[in-house]
């Protein structure tokens, strides 16, 4: 009896052997979260996330952030998200930014992607709408990926950022951007808005806003249906864990500090004065979530998981 049992423990001590010693896989899930804001569909997409050295880029003390982030078990550098998000409102859809297309290395560039895992394809998109021209928020806006796309970006920043002398200065990076807006504009299909504060109306529920201050057209996007509101945030804030509960640090890539610091401290603000959704591109995925006052800061909420979407 024992000789007859004594291969079939060989073989399962074999194969449990060859199990323990498989690759791990790595990798996540296609990164896409929907939220259903009245009667439009709110996608948001992942395009990865990058490596930031925030100890050297926020305007405090390195000591300070260091320990911060150390407080919430995080370090340097800080692995940071890129969202981007697809609004839908029954008659338009609506890309707002577009993430990094690779222009920040393999660990980004992922939106196109994730728009179409999610469902959607890139010839349905109607407008792009860009919060800045930084590379990681315009760096997907491809004129021939986007084919049907209107792109629209505050003037303000697409004087600055197009003008041959910031071009030149800006190197390889700054002439991709540029290409990439000649592809719209060749095809006409580059509108740039002049902006207000009263809004400047992209599709019906769906708004720009000036933010002025990390560039000079910074916007924010504003959609709104059946009395629910979500505003997209851009480059308000970058590092969740200092600047929510710290509102007045700036960071290095504010072209205007002393202009970035209000705008910040009014959309918080009134973000938690309201209680509206937020949705911003470098909150932990899909970064999306609610402020509550907290002090002088504030809590970041995020969204409540669900899927009943």
């Amino acid at each position: 009896m024992l000789q007859r049992l004594l291969p079939a423990a060989l073989m399962l001590a074999v194969s449990a052997t060859a199990f323990a010693a498989g690759p791990q896989l790595k990798g996540q899930a296609p990164g896409w979260y929907r939220v259903q804001l009245g009667d439009f569909e709110v996608t948001a997409l992942s395009d990865g996330s990058i490596d930031l050295p925030v100890d050297k880029l926020l305007q405090q003390p390195a000591a300070n952030t260091l320990r911060t982030l150390q407080n919430v078990y995080l370090g340097v550098p800080l692995e940071t998200s890129v969202n981007a998000y697809l609004i839908n409102t029954g008659a338009k859809v609506v890309l707002v930014d577009t993430g990094t297309a690779g222009l920040f290395g393999p660990t980004a560039g992922r939106v196109l992607a994730h728009l179409k895992a999610s469902g959607y394809s890139p010839e349905q998109v109607d407008e792009i709408v860009i919060t800045h021209m930084h590379g990681d928020h315009i760096g997907g806006a491809s004129s021939t990926a986007f084919p049907n796309a209107t792109l629209r970006i505050d003037k303000r920043d697409s004087d600055h950022w197009l003008g041959a002398e910031q071009v030149a200065k800006g190197g390889d990076g700054a002439k991709a951007i540029a290409a990439l807006v000649k592809g719209f504009s060749d095809s006409g299909r580059f509108k740039p808005f002049d902006g207000s504060k009263d809004g400047v109306e992209i599709v019906p529920g769906v708004k720009a806003f000036p933010a002025y201050g990390h560039t000079p057209g910074h916007s924010n996007y504003v959609a709104e249906s059946q009395g629910q509101k979500m505003m997209f945030w851009g480059d308000l804030m970058h590092v969740a864990a200092v600047q929510f509960p710290d509102p007045s640090v700036t960071i290095q890539f504010d072209s205007d500090p002393k202009a970035a610091r209000p705008a910040r401290e009014k959309a918080y603000a009134a973000a938690a004065k309201d209680g509206y959704y937020v949705a911003v591109t470098h909150v932990s995925f899909p970064g999306i979530g609610r402020l509550r006052a907290d002090g002088k800061g504030y809590d970041w909420l995020p969204v409540n998981y669900s899927t009943n979407r």
